[in-house]
């Protein structure tokens, strides 16, 4: 489909290509695309997995009932299109949501896709199945769901316990597929069925996954792919080298930092890059517990940050500053300048944060002659590697010294699950840019904050923002509760990451999100020229 006015604009302000929105023409059929990817996810298993790793390769092994359009580059209600719905409805006061449901689907083992799928789906990530989760990530999303009734094979019925107009995002996210009744989750974990384009062939920890085209999948005609290939490579500069060396068509996504986005330019100079935000930041967690109970403590070392710093240093001057949500013109609901400038750390004034930050501390007992003490807990790549580094020196502008802990990313999120650490420098990737999202996933009392954050007075707030229907009420809401945020200094986002994808000039069709990183790649319209 082509892109809406209003995404198109917002893809002029950042530079990406009108060009690379649009529908391909003369698409030819078969090739294996072929992508190295960054590190080894746990499972296969969208729903228990957290991460891009994860949901890049096996999204388009799934259907949603809604998706974003993949050649929209801007996620938001208004790119929202059907899937394995054909329609769907409110009721007035949009506590109930009933989808029409696509006949004629079968799942990849040849069983028919119908209403029960979607009633176990939801079961499951509500905890109301037989079944668990070994991990449900994203349990927040749907805790306004009372229940998933079915009527007849076509039709479900989404019932809320209060209005919820923006539940249409987070089931249009890639975080958010369809799952079939007839499969256990532990057999999801290794060999996923879905209904997508693609079927999954082989996952092999720490060397590589494949998926292979649904030749009998429902729309007709796709996918154009005979299949894809992603190599784990985990080292960033070995991965880079074989994309230039005509190894892989597309690197990991988002994943090529700016310096290096120069190397592979000088070397390869036809390939097609982009630099795109991500709604990805690199966060401050600090564990409850003493010395980190403190709100002051807390709230001196969101002041001591120098964002620009880490902006010019990880992203070459390519970054954007932001509160919870992610800042526009790439995010539709960010803290407006002139509100972000008044919040701790935010002043631009980095002198006078610290100093402020620096009094703090001496009323806490430290100072020059004694420093606290400190592990620095993060994942082991890149992204999350670097920002900790550059985290530790600022650290010590106000006395607190760190030391490395690097985490494998099969363990990283379940011991942040554990609270096992001290502070962190952890890396929210956002699935939807959607304030239902974030705030009931990573900020409201028992939700996935990793800071065991519980504010009665603000949770009320995010109840009250989801129930409005009018959006320009509900962004003032919005407003004021990621103000609230950063007052007390919860998970200090130091920046929103720019970074780069880039794709041999053969690679056709591909669009990239501007404000999530987990959404484009269903891949079932990416077609290869040669």
């Amino acid at each position: 489909m082509y892109p809406r006015i209003h995404a198109l604009a917002v893809a002029c302000i950042l530079f990406i290509g009108a060009l690379a929105s649009l529908p391909a023409h003369a698409q030819k059929q078969g090739g294996i695309l072929r992508v190295y990817h960054r590190d080894s996810p746990a499972s296969m298993s969208i729903h228990e997995e957290g991460t891009i790793s994860a949901v890049m390769p096996v999204m388009g092994v799934f259907n949603n009932l809604v998706m974003y359009d993949q050649h929209v580059p801007q996620n938001s209600l208004d790119s929202i299109v059907p899937d394995l719905a054909t329609s769907w409805a409110w009721n007035k006061e949009f506590t109930e949501l009933t989808f029409k449901l696509r006949q004629g689907v079968n799942w990849h083992d040849g069983k028919p896709f119908t209403s029960a799928d979607v009633k176990c789906t939801f079961d499951l990530l509500t905890g109301k199945a037989t079944e668990k989760l070994k991990v449900n990530f994203r349990a927040n999303w749907f805790t306004n769901i009372v229940e998933t009734v079915t009527n007849g094979p076509d039709q479900a019925i989404f019932r809320f316990k209060q209005p919820q107009p923006a539940f249409l995002a987070l089931l249009a996210s890639g975080f958010t597929p369809v799952y079939p009744c007839h499969v256990s989750v532990r057999d999801m974990r290794q060999n996923p069925i879905g209904t997508g384009p693609f079927k999954f062939v082989e996952f092999k920890a720490n060397q590589s996954m494949k998926v292979a085209r649904n030749p009998n999948y429902w729309k007709p005609g796709l996918p154009y792919l005979d299949g894809i290939e992603y190599t784990i490579i985990p080292n960033r500069s070995t991965a880079i080298l074989g994309f230039v060396s005509g190894k892989f068509d597309l690197t990991f996504p988002f994943e090529v930092s700016i310096p290096l986005l120069k190397d592979v330019k000088n070397q390869m100079p036809e390939a097609v890059c982009q630099v795109t935000p991500t709604n990805t930041a690199p966060n401050v967690l600090m564990n409850p517990s003493p010395p980190f109970d403190d709100l002051r403590l807390r709230r001196a070392v969101a002041m001591a940050l120098d964002r620009k710093a880490f902006i010019d240093i990880m992203g070459e001057g390519q970054g954007d500053v932001g509160g919870a949500m992610l800042p526009t013109p790439a995010g539709v609901w960010g803290l407006p300048p002139e509100i972000l400038k008044t919040l701790p750390g935010f002043s631009g004034n980095v002198q006078a944060s610290r100093e402020e930050a620096r009094a703090t501390m001496r009323t806490l007992g430290y100072g020059p002659d004694k420093h606290l003490k400190v592990k620095m807990s993060t994942r082991n790549i890149p992204t999350y590697r670097d920002a900790a580094v550059l985290l530790m020196d600022q650290l010590k502008e106000i006395w607190i010294d760190g030391e490395l802990e690097l985490i494998e990313t099969a363990t990283w999120v379940p011991k942040l699950i554990r609270r096992e650490y001290q502070i962190a420098l952890s890396v929210v990737g956002n699935g939807v840019d959607e304030p239902d999202q974030q705030f009931f996933e990573n900020y409201v009392c028992g939700s996935r904050t990793y800071m065991d954050y519980c504010n009665k007075d603000l949770d009320a707030l995010v109840n009250q923002q989801s129930m409005e229907p009018d959006q320009e009420k509900r962004k003032r809401l919005v407003w004021e509760i990621d103000r609230r945020l950063q007052v007390d200094a919860v998970r200090p986002m130091l920046y929103f990451i720019r970074a780069g994808t880039c794709w041999r000039p053969e690679v056709k069709n591909l669009t990239l999100m501007v404000n999530s990183t987990f959404n484009g790649w269903r891949m079932e319209d990416v077609w290869l020229d040669r």
